[in-house]
């Protein structure tokens, strides 16, 4: 006699519970990624429109001395400065405050004239990067023969951005506008 078929479904029978309960924690491990949604990231109600604001410096001198005395502030301190025009400044200066990370501070600098004098507007922006070492090894293509992987690899390292922000740190913008003020 022929032994009995017995159909590969039944056997899996018992372990259904266990089948979907393993599909279901696979299918549930990608929702629970670390990704922030977007309105997390929001930051409008953070921003505070103040009346007193930390970016701006009010002096009676004219608008060219002022941003003549931004533009020596800067130089004094290490920026290389850009002049867009007389009245439009841009300073950066380079940090690495350690061995794999790197930061670039630029400060942007506006006067507009007033009634009473000049408003200075200072603004700061810091970019962040950090070496990342990337590696490539090489392949030859022999056509009819296949490829062949050859031991030489190379490695470089490359500084990648990978982040940005305004300086929002009102003693930042205090000592900045003092030393600006020794200029005038």
């Amino acid at each position: 006699m022929f032994p009995k078929v017995i159909p590969v479904y039944t056997f899996a029978r018992p372990l259904r519970p266990l089948l979907l309960a393993g599909l279901l924690g696979l299918s549930l491990t990608g929702c629970g990624s670390n990704t922030p949604k977007l309105s997390e990231l929001s930051v409008i109600n953070d921003e505070h429109f103040e009346v007193m604001s930390p970016y701006a410096y009010q002096t009676s001198t004219s608008k060219e001395k002022s941003c003549d005395a931004a533009r020596k502030t800067l130089l004094s301190q290490g920026y290389q400065v850009d002049m867009k025009d007389a009245l439009n400044l841009n300073g950066t200066k380079f940090f690495q405050p350690s061995k794999d990370h790197h930061t670039k501070l630029e400060v942007g600098v506006v006067c507009v004239e007033t009634d009473e004098g000049t408003v200075i507007y200072a603004n700061a922006k810091q970019t962040f990067f950090e070496l990342k070492a990337s590696s490539n090894s090489a392949g030859l293509g022999v056509a009819g023969m296949g490829s062949i992987s050859l031991p030489w690899s190379a490695s470089a390292d490359n500084l990648v951005k990978v982040g940005e922000e305004t300086v929002s740190d009102r003693s930042f913008y205090r000592r900045l506008f003092s030393l600006l003020s020794q200029q005038l």
